[in-house]
């Protein structure tokens, strides 16, 4: 990506867009386990599972980012590295517990 303008605003725009669905499909899931903790529903495995999964989150996201970085990226790069594994999980459990 080069310093024009237009192309960083495009970029930040995408990352915004990324961000605002990731935080909806994590509202759906902190609901959809809150009913599931509320009623008694929820499995041990899927307990250990809810907390287990931030920390693996947060090492792959720093170290996308890291190396994105260490490779020169620019800002909007190393951010995008750092929001995909987070954006990924969050798409995915939402997924999971829909059934």
């Amino acid at each position: 990506m080069q310093n024009n303008p237009m192309n960083m605003m495009t970029a930040w725009m995408k990352i915004a867009s990324s961000y605002n669905m990731m935080t909806l499909s994590a509202a759906e899931v902190i609901a959809r386990r809150t009913m599931m903790m509320a009623s008694g529903a929820m499995s041990g495995p899927e307990a250990m599972g809810m907390v287990m999964e931030k920390a693996t989150i947060f090492a792959t996201a720093t170290e996308r980012a890291a190396v994105a970085a260490a490779g020169g990226a620019n800002p909007a790069r190393i951010t995008e590295a750092a929001l995909k594994p987070y954006s990924s999980k969050t798409r995915s459990n939402a997924r999971k517990l829909r059934r």
